[in-house]
């Protein structure tokens, strides 16, 4: 073995360690707390226009998967501004949201192939954590896009994971007499998961006439939150409503709502503003979702990544919007067209 071989191994490790050591040095991040943040809409009042992009630039992808409609319609809006501004782009995602090895296979594939920046959508906030350090051993760029959240990551962009359950608790508390309702947890360990979680529960105990009976994690699977509805219902068949972590599950929950014959008592709420959860709004079925708007999320932080690549100094947090949806407004929110969407969101 050479000198300068043993030089360059010598220099990679030092580097790695100063990497890690910086990662481990930032404060864990709550990215719905987290002080030093930026609204999505402010982005080009306080950082000015969109950057030129250099030519050749590479940036790549990494999501939970795409069996899920949510994952698919974030890697359209990175690809949108891909498209624009003649990136090459590749997105790529494990084979469901519980191959944790998987993703982290593909995350590490991808720091070796030259990309000038990356975009980490983790499955639970520990998994990529290997991946992030190396990448940023390597002067990659790392940008984690909602939801799970990866604690020593620099920059985050996402929407207010809390602000999700606080919403459809005050649904509950605005629009009923009170009652008993439920929650069916997204996977455990996930940042988004229990915060969703938490803002619903904390506000439904705050409130007069209304108690959580009943919280169960079915980890994204419409088949686990149907059974754990049926359950639920079981006990307590005086239930008035269910809010589940995403719309998946919510749509499992609506089926076992059906087949108990309560949808005239029970209301029920989702998370992420699927366009089967926006069918089944209109269908009478669900009662509403909080649509956190998953193509113009994947637009503003396919921004965000290329702003840090421009060296443009960004908050920790680039928060982005989100909207509870349910039949009184569905109308106004379905749109494909993003600059539409951006209008109505901007004007709130």
């Amino acid at each position: 073995m050479n000198n300068k071989f043993l030089l360059t191994l010598a220099a990679g490790a030092l580097a790695l360690n100063v990497s890690t050591a910086s990662a481990q040095e930032m404060t864990p991040l709550n990215s719905d707390s987290e002080p030093d943040r930026m609204d999505w809409s402010e982005l080009e009042a306080k950082l000015g226009a969109f950057p030129t992009v250099p030519a050749g630039t590479r940036v790549g992808g990494v999501s939970k998967t795409l069996t899920n409609e949510y994952w698919r319609t974030l890697g359209e809006g990175y690809a949108n501004i891909a498209k624009a501004n003649d990136i090459e782009f590749v997105y790529q995602a494990a084979a469901n949201e519980g191959d944790q090895l998987g993703q982290l296979s593909i995350a590490e594939t991808l720091i070796t192939q030259g990309f000038d920046a990356l975009l980490f959508s983790p499955q639970t906030d520990a998994n990529l954590m290997p991946a992030y350090e190396a990448a940023i051993a390597a002067n990659i760029p790392v940008l984690n896009v909602n939801d799970a959240v990866i604690p020593t990551v620099a920059h985050y962009v996402g929407n207010v994971q809390k602000d999700n359950g606080v919403r459809v608790a005050k649904w509950f508390v605005d629009n009923t007499s009170g009652g008993k309702v439920a929650v069916i947890e997204g996977q455990p360990g996930v940042f988004a998961a229990g915060q969703r979680t938490a803002g619903f529960t904390e506000t439904i105990e705050a409130a007069d006439g209304l108690d959580v009976v009943a919280s169960v994690p079915a980890n994204w699977s419409r088949e686990l939150a149907f059974n754990a509805a049926a359950n639920i219902l079981q006990q307590h068949p005086d239930l008035i409503g269910f809010y589940a972590n995403n719309d998946g599950m919510a749509l499992g929950v609506v089926e076992a709502v059906k087949a108990a014959g309560l949808q005239e008592q029970v209301a029920v709420f989702g998370t992420d503003g699927v366009s089967d959860a926006y069918a089944s709004i209109r269908s009478g079925d669900l009662t509403g979702t909080v649509d956190s708007f998953p193509a113009l999320t994947g637009e503003i932080a396919m921004e965000v990544v290329l702003r840090l690549l421009d060296g443009q100094d960004l908050p920790r947090v680039v928060a982005t919007p989100q909207a509870l949806i349910t039949k009184d407004n569905v109308e106004d929110y379905a749109t494909t067209d993003m600059a539409a969407l951006r209008k109505i969101l901007m004007a709130e």
